[in-house]
């Protein structure tokens, strides 16, 4: 068995080790979420941690590890004789690979048993396995959505139901449970985030000498880990020691009246959806005391308890960055701090019963707003109808004046503007049914949903079809010299169901950043659709990617990810001025589609082409385009133009473009989803149009 990394040799990483630490005395606090860079120990602490939790007893040859001074009576392996000895071993840690399956997690029927020897034989998962020990998901965010929820769902309520084929299972399942993630590759959804009590931030230290330490102590562990582990084990038992007290203390441990004000007023003053924030905060700082070794809960142990249980729940969007504000979170816990409530003329020394001299409460928020950035004022120009430039340094080219649009001069770039509010989208779909990684765009064929059909197995079988099964198997029964009541069933006669559910996609957006989108209005009007259409393929489960096309070149902005975060950014910052490389832009989405498919066939992919269609530079530039959309189109390549045309004089040349891509064409208007019935049906029928 290969030796772990003692815990206790993790270097820094203080946060994390706490975190860890409370949930060993307290698994009611609901496990820990570790967010951070690759390289960081994230793995090796949750590992290294089971090695500290105290052993378990057990009934002997029960697989859901029933525990012998506190027998459950619907335990599936029981009952249990009340006076059974029971025998001690460590606690598990169980890990659940990102390509689990639903049964390999809750359990499942065994379909072969039943059908050949009529029994139901139901073989446990790994949620039984992990019971009273430590649940360990490494890389969590890629776990598909519905394992996640059956996992969060079996943690809340410490036990995990099935219902499938027959067979109705009910057992304990109460673990600790700890997951693991990269945000470079995709967030969780909020509604999952919140169901994690505590998270945690890593990153590799930028201290020298403490790096030096990393390795210095990774090398000696590779080179003779029995040895490292040795030389740490006073200080492991030490640790183990400390957590069996705590939890021998945790019962005693009070809770006032005191810190349960200040717990509620730091959940409203951080704005906190929901009460879970509130009741995991009071069950940190409850571990929190008891691993101090004290009896009662203090304002430094609330304060720490909101910065682990906090963070992750206060997020606004998915774009808003995790964290705290510490310095309100002072201010909060000192307002509140003090005698309990039941005179009114008990205050604390700086509470003056209002806002009245309204100070630091109220700063003037400037010309600017409440960003404290003054905004240039808009011009004439601003509003695209006039046909006017913002500014003297954006004098119109010639060509482009008889279009009644702002043009900046050749290739002028212009500092970047901010993105407008974003909104609801319309849903976009690539049509047809696919075969992809779990999501919530487009139809696929998978594992979850509705059945819609069935076939021979392709390997284990693990959706049986039923009806089909007894279908294939009834014409053999005579030849199989069938007797009484039973059917005979062969393996050949096995059906797997085959079942439709939903895809996540890779969505391409190819951003026309060239100077005939530079109007401060418009070209903020554009980003914050292209900040909508982020929102909602985060929603969805997405890849995103972007490509920008500029002067006379395309640029690759981002390439294909799982973090919107990054996406977002980037678009923050997209300058523009210059020429349309229209061809350029769609022949480098073309490329990267080329690559991604050669990674990942089974993704699907949509264009999102945001442009007005203007084609400038270089030799016949529409005529360029044209070709180009004509090369994506006889792919295959789901599209979508989103035009960006406006002013009183418009050449429908998107439309043109979405023609020659056979996709669709909308307005900026139109993609908010309130305002047009029948975009999906477009989508949907070009899609129909191209097949043809």
């Amino acid at each position: 068995m290969t030796t772990p990394f003692p815990f206790t040799a993790v270097v820094g990483q203080d946060d994390l080790r706490l975190a860890l630490l409370l949930n060993a005395v307290s698994p009611a606090v609901g496990g820990v979420l570790v967010r951070g860079e690759k390289g960081t120990a994230k793995s090796t602490a949750v590992r290294a941690l089971s090695a500290l939790l105290p052993r378990v007893g057990v009934v002997p040859g029960c697989r859901f590890s029933c525990d012998p001074a506190s027998l459950d009576p619907s335990c599936p392996d029981g009952p249990h004789a009340p006076d059974a000895a029971g025998e001690d071993r460590a606690a598990r840690m169980v890990e659940l690979p990102v390509g689990a399956s639903e049964d390999r997690l809750v359990g499942a029927l065994d379909i072969e048993r039943a059908l050949a020897e009529g029994v139901k034989a139901f073989e446990p998962g790994l949620l039984a396995d992990a019971h009273r020990g430590i649940l360990y998901v490494d890389e969590v965010n890629l776990l598909h959505d519905h394992l996640v929820d059956l996992l969060l769902d079996a943690a809340a309520m410490g036990a995990s139901y099935v219902e499938r084929e027959g067979v109705s299972v009910r057992h304990a399942a109460r673990f600790l449970l700890v997951g693991t993630m990269n945000p470079e590759e995709g967030e969780l959804r909020p509604q999952l985030l919140d169901r994690f009590g505590l998270t945690v931030e890593v990153t590799a230290s930028r201290e020298p000498d403490e790096r030096v330490e990393v390795v210095r102590r990774r090398l000696a562990h590779d080179d003779d880990p029995a040895a490292f582990a040795a030389r740490w084990a006073a200080e492991e038992a030490a640790v183990r020691e400390r957590i069996a007290a705590a939890r021998a203390l945790l019962p005693s441990v009070k809770l006032g009246d005191g810190p349960l004000r200040q717990i509620a007023a730091t959940c409203a003053a951080f704005e906190v959806d929901g009460m879970r924030a509130d009741i995991v905060m009071a069950r940190t700082a409850t571990a929190l005391a008891a691993w101090a070794g004290r009896t009662d809960v203090l304002a430094e142990d609330v304060r720490q308890a909101a910065l682990l249980a906090l963070p992750h729940r206060r997020r606004r969007n998915p774009f808003d960055a995790p964290g705290l504000d510490e310095e309100k979170l002072d201010e909060t816990l000192e307002q509140y701090a003090g005698p309990e409530p039941g005179d009114p003329d008990d205050r604390g020394p700086d509470d003056d019963g209002g806002d009245d001299d309204g100070g630091d409460d109220d700063p003037d928020p400037g010309p600017g707003g409440p960003g404290g950035r003054p905004e240039p004022e808009d011009g004439p120009g601003d509003g695209d109808a006039g046909g006017r430039a913002e500014s003297p340094a954006d004098a119109p080219d010639a060509p482009d004046d008889r279009h009644g649009e702002p043009r900046p001069s050749g290739a002028g770039e212009r500092a970047p503007v901010g993105a407008a509010e974003p909104f609801r989208t319309r849903v976009l779909h690539v049509p047809g049914v696919g075969e992809g990684a779990a999501g919530r765009r487009s139809r696929a064929r998978t594992e979850q949903g509705r059945t819609t059909g069935a076939r021979r197995p392709r390997g284990a079988l693990t959706k049986l079809h039923l009806a089909a099964t007894v279908r294939a198997a009834a014409p053999h029964q005579r030849a199989r010299g069938r007797s009484g009541r039973g059917l005979v069933v062969r393996r050949d006669d096995l059906r797997q169901a085959v079942r439709e559910g939903r895809e996540s996609n890779l969505v391409l957006f190819v951003v026309d950043a060239s100077g005939s989108m530079a109007a401060r209005q418009r070209m903020s009007a554009v980003k914050g659709a292209v900040l909508s259409l982020l929102l909602d393929a985060y929603q969805r489960r997405d890849k995103v990617g972007l490509v920008t096309f500029r002067g006379s070149a395309a640029d690759v902005a981002l390439p294909p990810t799982s973090s919107v975060d990054t996406a977002a950014v980037r678009l923050e910052s997209l300058p523009t001025g210059g020429r349309t490389p229209l061809a350029a832009g769609l022949l480098r989405a073309h490329e990267v589609l080329r690559v991604e498919r050669l990674r990942d066939p089974a993704r699907r992919a949509l264009i999102v082409v945001v442009t007005d269609g203007r084609a400038t530079g270089g030799v016949e530039p529409v005529a360029l385009a044209s070709r180009a959309a004509r090369l994506l189109a006889a792919e295959g390549t789901a599209s979508v133009v989103v035009d960006c045309e406006s002013g009183p004089v418009r050449l429908g040349l998107a439309a043109r473009l979405a023609q020659d891509l056979g996709g669709t064409a909308v307005t900026l208007d139109e993609l908010r989803a309130d305002t047009v019935a029948g975009l999906v049906k477009d989508v949907r029928d070009a899609g129909t149009r191209r097949a043809a």
